[in-house]
C-alpha cells in the first residue's frame, strides 16, 4: 500500500482523552498523525485511533460533530482504526453496562466483540502490569484506567492479550483494540503494530 507522502496519515480522534500522546507515539512509530474534530479532518486520514477517555462522553460528542454516522460508515468500508479503552469500547459490536438510555455509550460496530465498561472496577482500581501479547517477544507493560474487558469474542477475533483470565487486546482485519494505554508509557510497539497494519505489512 502506497501513500502520498510515503507515510500513513493517521488521525487521532481529538474530542476527548490522550490525543496528544496519541499523535506522538504515532509519529515515533512511522505515521503522519494529526487530530481529527471535523468530518473534512475524517475523510482526509487513512486510518483513525479512538482514545482512552469516557465512552458515553466520546459518543455524545460524536454526534454533536456530526461524526458518528461517518465514522461508523468509513469503519464499515473497511477503515483502519486502533481504540484504546474507551476506544475499545466504542468499536465493539456490543457494550455491556452502556450506561442510561440518554447517555448511552454508543457502539461503532467495527469489531465482533462484546465489551463490558469499567469491568476492572473504579478509578482508584487503576493498575498496570507486564502482560504477553500475541507476535510480541517480550511483554507489553500494560496500564489500566477503569478498562473495560472483552466478555466475547466473534469468531473472526483474535486475540492478542489476557490480563487475570480476562481478554484485554484483540483484532478483526484492519481493526486493533486494546483494554489499555500503551500511549502512556514509552513503548511504541502497539502503535507501531497498528501502523504496520495500516501499511498492510501484517
Amino acid at each position: 500500500m502506497s501513500f502520498p507522502s510515503g507515510f500513513p496519515r493517521v488521525g487521532v480522534l481529538a474530542l476527548q482523552g490522550d490525543t496528544r500522546e496519541h499523535l506522538a507515539a504515532l509519529r515515533e512509530a512511522g505515521a503522519d498523525s494529526m487530530p481529527v474534530r471535523r468530518r473534512g479532518e475524517l475523510d482526509a486520514v487513512d486510518a483513525l485511533v479512538i482514545p482512552g477517555g469516557e465512552s458515553t462522553t466520546m459518543s455524545h460528542l460524536l454526534l454533536d460533530c456530526d461524526l458518528l454516522e461517518p465514522l461508523r460508515a468509513r469503519l464499515a468500508d473497511g477503515l483502519p482504526a486502533y481504540g484504546a479503552c474507551a476506544g475499545m469500547i466504542l468499536l465493539a459490536s456490543e457494550i455491556l453496562d452502556a450506561g442510561a438510555s440518554g447517555r448511552a455509550a454508543l457502539p461503532l460496530h467495527a469489531i465482533d466483540i462484546t465489551v463490558r465498561r469499567n469491568a476492572f472496577g473504579r478509578q482508584v482500581d487503576s493498575f498496570e502490569g507486564d502482560i504477553g501479547f500475541a507476535g510480541l517477544a517480550e511483554p507489553v507493560r500494560a496500564v489500566f484506567i477503569r478498562a473495560p474487558w472483552v466478555e466475547r469474542v466473534g469468531d473472526d477475533v483474535q486475540v492478542l492479550a489476557r490480563a487475570a483470565g480476562h481478554v484485554v487486546a484483540v483484532r478483526q482485519g484492519p481493526v486493533l483494540a486494546t483494554a489499555f494505554h500503551p500511549e502512556m508509557t514509552g513503548d511504541r510497539r502497539i502503535h507501531q503494530l497498528f501502523v504496520d497494519i495500516v501499511n498492510g505489512r501484517i
